[in-house]
């Protein structure tokens, strides 16, 4: 434990972990974590903190604008859940702050599994405060177990945002697609080499669950806030609307008077 307290993980981030052997990558160093013991739940997790291109993460300019936003990007999976937090502000480059994958066994039931995602999600919002949650919108597919599983992972991880206050977006792949790569039909592959272009990270990050994640923070911090601006508008053009259409309502058909 005395390792992952050097390279920033408190004991606290390993608490909901029964199994998690991970190799952690900071400073250009690899280092080695030992298996670590911990509640009854059951999953295992690989850590990569990815170094960049300088230390841009506590970039002062970035920090004093005032429309900074913090994401926690999550693809979601009952296998494979992508964690990602990025910092930014929209029209500009955003900066990488964690990135991580949270795997359960298959040989638990899924009501457990749930439990496991749960509190790394629970645990990750604690830790990183992030002011927004951005997750991938599930679409059915032809493996109806593989759909139900992400969706009920997706259930989880807005509970847990809910729970704490943060607002929840839901961003469709193509969406997530053409905000990273101009193509809403781009591949997997793609998605990650631009995502590690576009946080300047020396490696893409692996599995590709990690780099889904952060694309979904990427474009929520890139259109996320002018889509949030956009719903307000038009619910507050629509409240004045509907008072009027009310109103009109009212003196079209006023209420009969009886006679004396």
């Amino acid at each position: 434990m005395a390792g992952i307290a050097g390279l920033g993980a408190d004991p606290e981030t390993a608490r909901w972990t029964m199994t998690a052997a991970a190799t952690l990558v900071a400073n250009g160093q690899r280092v080695a974590v030992a298996d670590v013991r911990g509640h009854h739940i059951s999953c295992r997790t690989s850590v990569r903190l990815f170094r960049g291109k300088g230390d841009r993460v506590g970039d002062p300019v970035t920090r004093q604008l005032g429309e900074r936003m913090r994401v926690l990007g999550i693809d979601p999976g009952l296998t494979r859940c992508g964690l990602g937090v990025v910092d930014g502000v929209p029209g500009r480059q955003p900066l990488l702050v964690a990135v991580d994958v949270v795997r359960t066994s298959s040989d638990l039931d899924v009501a457990r599994r749930l439990v496991a995602i749960e509190e790394a999600i629970d645990s990750w919002i604690a830790r990183y405060r992030p002011t927004a949650v951005a997750i991938e919108r599930v679409f059915a597919q032809h493996n109806v177990q593989t759909v139900m599983g992400t969706a009920q992972a997706a259930g989880v991880a807005m509970l847990v945002a809910a729970r704490h206050g943060i607002p929840v977006s839901l961003h469709t792949p193509s969406e997530v697609k053409a905000s990273i790569t101009g193509s809403g039909r781009a591949s997997k592959e793609q998605v990650g080499v631009m995502v590690s272009r576009i946080l300047k990270l020396e490696d893409v990050p692996q599995p590709a669950d990690a780099a889904d994640a952060l694309a979904l923070a990427i474009c929520h911090v890139w259109r996320g806030s002018t889509t949030a601006r956009l719903n307000a508008a038009v619910e507050a053009a629509a409240n004045p609307a509907g008072r009027q259409r009310g109103a009109f309502g009212r003196s079209a058909h006023p209420p009969s008077r009886e006679r004396k």
